[in-house]
């Protein structure tokens, strides 16, 4: 069986929906799947083997020209075809233009007009390239924002068509109005025409059934997929080497942004701190420029306060160090403000053996059960994550290390997952 998953390049930046979409393919392909990872926009940043096609497709820089620039849709894609050269999207990405959904309210439209939109040459080369030369069985576009290309796709194509949610609604819920309301009409208008919708937990489906108006019958769940490499190494002397034995140490690892809850982190870390000599906190994760000035005059003052008890960890270059960071830590506390539709890093954190401090909404409480410890705190009640963290002793009984990895492993190591995927793509099964 041939599988094409359709991801969108984050700009640069490590983007946890096209690693999670990179990962996946890696087990499809121990599956035995013959699946490939073809990237839009942007070249994908991942910190494992990167699995994804050399070729970019709707490049990013022609895109957002077709959309801004008159004339230029009408130009040649023979003389525009260079600027989708990975090397070029890439290294313009990183000067020009925002990943801020508020700032990219027209061009979304475009988009999701497909074929009867700007974008058309570009979603033309790439129907091509999927009817005429890939051929796959099935197609899966890795968020609903793709779908633009799906109504004219499904004219031309006769296999399986599927859509993987991985948080689509918090990007088209910052669109101000009234880009907002025409991208809601559009993306539900295009999702009428899968096959299956895919979501990583049962509570995104829940919520995205509601959200674009699918039947319940077109949605299920599926398991995240983990690289399981054994690129972990010992809890115990990673904690010896970063922190005395008497101090715990609580950690933070996603992307730097309010919504992923970095402040909120920094906040409880300032507060805690006051009243406990025995904790430590450490923040890391890709800082985007958007937020490095916030963020900075956020840190500094609690840093004078309290020194190398929060310690800024900054964006670990490769997996590896990133694992080593997380086995640093004795909790992983991820404090997100928006529901959360997948939860990986608390399975990143339980394969290094260790619990994760999570709100109680989204997919974190299927995150926290299907590894076997964990807590939860309700964000809903004042200096809740202050109170939990507060508690924290050495003798916590949370499960821990080698309990935490083998149940992580049993339920998304990549070649158990990649098969149960690989089963339900081929449209045999559901899960």
């Amino acid at each position: 069986m041939k599988i094409a998953i359709i991801t969108a390049g984050g700009a640069g930046m490590f983007c946890g929906s096209c690693m999670q979409d990179n990962t996946l393919v890696r087990a499809l392909r121990m599956a035995g799947t013959d699946a490939l990872l073809l990237p839009t926009y942007t070249p994908i940043r991942v910190d494992e083997e990167n699995a994804s096609d050399s070729r970019v497709f709707l490049g990013g820089i022609n895109v957002y020209l077709d959309s801004k620039l008159p004339g230029w849709r009408f130009l040649p894609r023979s003389m525009k075809r260079w600027l989708d050269r990975p090397s070029i999207v890439k290294w313009l990405s990183k000067r020009s233009s925002s990943t801020n959904p508020a700032d990219l309210g027209s061009l979304t439209i475009d988009l999701l007009k497909g074929n009867q939109g700007p974008q058309r040459q570009e979603i033309q080369e790439l129907i091509q390239y999927l009817v005429h030369d890939l051929r796959p069985d099935v197609i899966l576009f890795s968020n609903a924002l793709l779908s633009g290309i799906v109504p004219e796709l499904r004219r031309q194509f006769s296999g399986r068509l599927c859509c993987l949610l991985q948080g689509d609604d918090i990007f088209l819920d910052a669109l101000p109005e009234p880009w907002k309301s025409q991208a809601m009409l559009l993306v539900k208008s295009n999702a009428s025409h899968f096959d299956r919708v895919l979501t990583h937990s049962q509570y995104y489906s829940q919520f995205m059934q509601q959200y674009l108006s699918l039947p319940a019958s077109k949605l299920t769940t599926i398991p995240l997929t983990i690289d399981d490499a054994d690129v972990f190494g010992s809890h115990a002397s990673s904690r010896e080497e970063a922190a005395p034995a008497s101090m715990i140490t609580v950690g933070y690892f996603a992307r730097i942004c309010p919504e992923k809850g970095a402040f909120r982190f920094l906040d409880a870390a300032a507060e805690t701190l006051k009243t406990r000599d025995d904790l430590r906190f450490v923040i890391g994760g890709f800082l985007p420029e958007l937020h490095r000035t916030a963020f900075e005059k956020r840190l500094e003052p609690i840093q004078s306060a309290f020194g190398d008890r929060l310690h800024w960890a900054g964006s670990p270059v490769d997996r590896e160090s990133k694992m080593q960071l997380m086995r640093s830590f004795d909790w992983l506390c991820v404090p997100t403000i928006y529901h959360e539709p997948k939860g990986l890093y608390v399975l990143e954190a339980a394969l290094a053996g260790v619990p994760s401090i999570v709100p109680n909404h989204g997919a974190f409480p299927e995150r926290v059960q299907s590894v076997g410890g964990g807590l939860l705190f309700d964000p809903s009640i004042a200096y809740s994550l202050e109170t939990i963290l507060s508690s924290l002793r050495k003798d916590n009984t949370t499960p821990r290390g080698e309990i935490l990895r083998q149940a992580c492993l049993a339920h998304h190591a990549m070649q158990a997952s990649g098969e149960t995927i690989a089963r339900l793509l081929s449209g045999h099964t559901r899960i």
